[in-house]
């Protein structure tokens, strides 16, 4: 753990994917968990092609899910990936989406969909208890790579009232890892950035742009040995923590 700052931060600045929803769960590993549940035999490989083409679609969608809670966010990503897959994805993937009569289609979008958003209802339930008592000591903030709908997502779970700053990356046309989007978040908290603390679970996009600002990380790494982070090296991060309930007790 570096100890090239020992002040108390005064304010924390959460990832959302991966760290307020479900914390150490990387958006595309869980999606690769509920395309298996519901019956698709694929591999991580094979979804990661689709899981960004799903992506790209809904940065680019604008107006068409601005207005979207997290339940219809899903399923319009789960419905662009299946696009993919069906049409440029492995012929054995092609094989069992097209082979498939065309009215289960909507049948398999929901049972993917409904599975993850469950996943994140109860991991943002988990996480709202932590902030809340976060709340108390330091201003809160959340920086994601996100649709335009961010602050929807935040109001729909019960969280919005608790962050001070919400940027997303679609409404400022900046994205993580380019250090700009964290310079915009330390303008609206108006604050230094030895101040400030990132939690992210990604360390590419969250930790590393972030300490070359001079604001301190924190890796919510993923439990075991997977994730997109695998042998990643934590001395590139500040403090390391596999909950966000160890935020309240970290010693900073």
């Amino acid at each position: 753990m570096s100890t090239r700052t020992v002040r108390t931060p005064n304010a924390l600045l959460f990832d959302f994917g991966g760290t307020l929803d479900l914390p150490g769960s990387h958006w595309l590993d869980r999606f690769l968990a509920n395309y298996r549940r519901a019956g698709i035999a694929i591999t991580r490989k094979q979804l990661d092609p689709a899981f960004a083409y799903g992506t790209e679609v809904g940065y680019r969608a604008g107006a068409a899910v601005r207005e979207l809670g997290l339940g219809a966010l899903v399923r319009f990503l789960v419905e662009s990936q299946l696009d993919c897959l069906s049409r440029r994805g492995p012929e054995e993937i092609r094989a069992q989406l097209n082979g498939a009569a065309a009215n289960a289609r909507p049948a398999l979008i929901e049972r993917i969909s409904a599975g993850f958003v469950e996943e994140s209802a109860r991991g943002l339930a988990s996480s709202r208890q932590v902030l809340l008592i976060l709340a108390r000591s330091f201003r809160l903030g959340v920086i994601s790579n996100f649709y335009g709908n961010l602050d929807r997502v935040l109001a729909e779970a019960g969280m919005e009232e608790l962050f001070e700053t919400i940027i997303d990356s679609v409404g400022v046309n900046l994205f993580k890892p380019d250090p700009r989007i964290f310079e915009a978040a330390l303008r609206a908290f108006a604050l230094p950035a030895a101040q400030v603390a990132v939690v992210g679970d990604s360390l590419d996009k969250d930790c590393i742009p972030a300490r070359s600002l001079g604001m301190r990380t924190v890796w919510v790494r993923a439990a075991g040995d997977g994730g997109i982070d695998r042998g990643a090296d934590a001395s590139l991060v500040d403090y390391t923590i596999r909950e966000l309930r160890e935020l309240t007790e970290l010693r900073w």
